[in-house]
C-alpha cells in the first residue's frame, strides 16, 4: 500500500502493478514474472515521474539511473540492448493513464498463493517459494549453478541408455525393412547421430538422427559447394551427375533422383518417407519392440520421416518411465570423398539464406554439411585437453533456453558457437570458474545479437543469427540484459 499523501492517479498505476505482477505467473510464467518483478520498482519510478508536473519531475534521462536495479555494471550496457530496455518502458507509460480509477475487474484480490509481494529490498514470488534478494543472494552463483545442473539439466544415464536402445531397434528394423521392400536399391548401414550419442542432451533425452547411408558411384557423382554456384551458401552442396556422354543415365540407382543433371535431396528423401511410412507394419513393429511406434506425418513441413516412439500402457505405469517419448528423425546421407552430405529438413537448408533465396526451388534439392560433428568434437577434445567444463557450460545454457519461452529459438548449434569462440578468448575452464564462463557466455551473446551477427566457428561466412527477425533478436536481447546483474532469474 503506497502513503497516504499520492495522488488517485498514482495509486491506480501502483494497483495495476500489483495486479499485473500477481497475476504474471500465469501470463508468462515464472521466469518472466521474476523478470517483471526485479523491474518493478524502477517502472514504478518512472511512471510516478511522468504523472507529476513538469516542475517537479526529472528529466526522463535520469530514469536510466533506475534499471541500476537490473544491471549494476555500467560497461556491459550494449547501446542496442539499451535502446530496446527504455522503448519497452516507454510503450509501459505511455499505456498507463495517471488520471483514471482502476477498473473495477482489475481490483479483485488474486489468490494468496500467487500472490506477489514487491518491495524496495526484495521480490518474493510466493507461489514458488523464489525470492530474489536484492542486498545479498542466499548461495552464490556457483552453487546455484551446480545445483541447477544436477537437478536440472543432466539426465538420468539410465534414461539416455533406454533412449539409445530404443533408437538402435528402431534402426535395425527400419534397415531390414528397407532392404527387403528395395533389394536393388544401394544402401549402407543405418546409424545413430547426434546429440543423444555424445552426452548432450538436457532435461530429457527425447531426440536423435538415424542417418540412412547412400552408396553412390564416385566415378559418376561430385560435390559442389554452394559457395561455387548460384545458392552462394557455404553449407550448402549439389550432387551433380558426371559422364553423362560417356555412363548415360541409367547407370546408376540414383539417376531416378535426378532434377537438372543434379542429385535430388528432396526427391530422395521423398522416397524413402513414402516406402517407410506408408508400407510398415506399425502396430506390429510396436509389439515386437515392446514400445508404441509411429511415424509423425508432415513433421516440420519437410519430407523426411520423423518419428515417435515412446512407452507402452504397460510401461507407462512404471513412474520413470512416464512422458519418456523419443523423436526419432530419418535422413538420408552420402559420402563423396571428404564430404559427408545429408538431405535434412527443407527449412534447415534455408538458415542464414536472404530472402530472396528462400523462394528458390533449387535449394530444396541441394545436400546440407553439417558442422555440428566438428564442433561437438572440438568441444570434447578442449575440454579432455584442459579438464574443462565447456560442455558442462553448453548443457546448462541449452536448458535455460529450451526452459525460457523468450530464448528458446537459440539452440545448441547457436549456443555450441558461441562457446567455441568464447573459448579462443577465455582460458580457465576448470570447475571453479564455471559462474565466471557462464556470465561471459551470457555477455558475449548479448554483443553478438547487438550487431546481428554469430558467425559460424568453422565456417565464419555463415551468420547464425540470419535466421531470427529482428523483433526476435530484439526479444532475446532484453531478457539476457535483465540476466547480466541476476543470472539467477534464468535459473528459476
Amino acid at each position: 500500500m503506497y502513503y497516504n499523501g499520492r495522488r488517485r492517479g498514482q495509486d491506480g498505476v501502483g494497483a495495476v502493478l500489483d495486479f499485473l505482477l500477481a497475476n504474471a505467473r500465469l501470463v508468462i510464467g515464472v521466469g518472466g514474472a521474476a523478470i517483471l518483478g526485479i523491474a518493478t520498482l524502477a517502472v514504478k519510478r518512472i511512471i510516478e515521474r511522468a504523472g507529476r508536473r513538469a516542475e517537479e519531475s526529472k528529466p526522463m534521462p535520469d530514469s536510466w539511473e533506475e534499471l541500476s536495479l537490473v544491471s549494476s555494471s555500467p560497461k556491459l550496457l550494449k547501446k542496442g540492448i539499451e535502446e530496446v530496455v527504455m522503448k519497452k518502458i516507454a510503450v509501459a507509460t505511455r499505456k498507463a493513464d495517471l488520471s483514471q480509477p482502476l477498473p473495477a475487474a482489475l481490483a479483485l484480490e488474486s489468490r494468496p498463493a500467487e500472490r506477489v509481494c514487491v518491495s524496495a529490498e526484495r521480490v518474493c514470488v510466493s507461489a514458488e517459494r523464489v525470492c530474489v534478494s536484492a542486498p545479498r543472494v542466499c548461495v552464490t552463483l556457483q552453487e546455484r549453478l551446480q545445483q541447477y545442473y544436477a537437478t536440472r539439466v543432466c539426465v538420468p544415464p539410465p534414461v539416455t541408455m533406454r533412449a539409445q536402445r530404443r533408437a538402435l531397434e528402431v534402426a535395425t528394423e527400419i534397415q531390414a525393412f528397407l532392404r527387403t521392400k528395395h533389394p536393388h536399391m544401394p544402401l549402407g548401414e543405418l546409424r545413430l547421430a547426434g546429440s543423444l550419442l555424445d552426452d548432450l542432451q538436457v532435461i530429457t533425452a527425447d531426440h536423435t538422427s538415424l542417418l540412412v547411408h547412400l552408396q553412390v558411384e564416385e566415378s559418376l557423382w561430385s560435390a559442389v559447394r554452394g559457395e561455387d554456384t548460384f545458392l552462394s551458401h557455404p553449407q550448402l552442396f549439389l550432387i551433380r551427375r558426371e559422364n553423362l556422354e560417356y555412363f548415360p543415365r541409367g547407370r546408376s540407382y540414383w539417376d531416378h533422383f535426378l532434377v537438372g543433371g543434379y542429385l535430388s535431396a528432396r526427391l530422395v528423401a521423398e522416397q524413402l518417407a513414402k516406402s517407410v511410412t506408408e508400407a510398415m507394419n506399425w502396430p506390429s513393429l510396436s509389439g515386437s519392440l515392446g514400445c508404441e511406434v509411429r511415424p509423425v506425418l508432415g513433421a516440420d513441413g519437410d519430407a523426411s520421416i520423423k518419428l515417435e516412439v515412446r512407452p507402452s500402457d504397460e510401461e507407462e505405469e512404471e513412474p520413470e518411465e512416464e512422458e519418456e517419448r523419443l523423436f526419432v528423425r530419418v535422413l538420408p546421407t552420402l559420402c563423396i570423398g571428404d564430404e559427408s552430405v545429408c538431405a535434412g529438413p527443407t527449412h534447415t537448408h534455408t538458415h542464414g539464406l536472404n530472402a530472396h533465396t528462400h523462394t528458390h526451388a533449387p535449394c530444396e534439392h541441394a545436400w546440407f554439411y553439417s558442422l555440428y560433428p566438428k564442433e561437438a568434437g572440438l568441444l570434447a577434445s578442449l575440454d579432455q585437453s584442459d579438464g574443462g567444463a565447456r560442455r558442462k557450460c553448453l548443457k546448462t545454457l541449452k536448458a535455460v533456453c529450451r526452459t525460457n519461452p523468450t530464448l528458446r529459438p537459440l539452440s545448441g548449434r547457436h549456443l555450441g558457437n558461441l562457446l567455441l569462440h568464447l573459448s579462443d578468448k577465455a582460458t580457465d575452464w576448470s570447475e571453479e570458474a564455471f559462474s565466471g564462463r557462464f556470465q561471459e557466455a551470457i555477455e558475449e551473446l548479448i554483443g553478438y545479437l547487438e550487431i546481428g551477427r554469430l558467425p559460424s566457428y568453422f565456417k565464419p561466412a555463415v551468420n547464425l543469427l540470419q535466421e531470427f527477425s529482428e523483433d526476435d533478436i530484439d526479444e532475446m536481447g532484453f531478457m539476457l540484459y535483465c540476466a547480466v546483474s541476476q543470472p539467477e532469474i534464468l535459473l528459476i
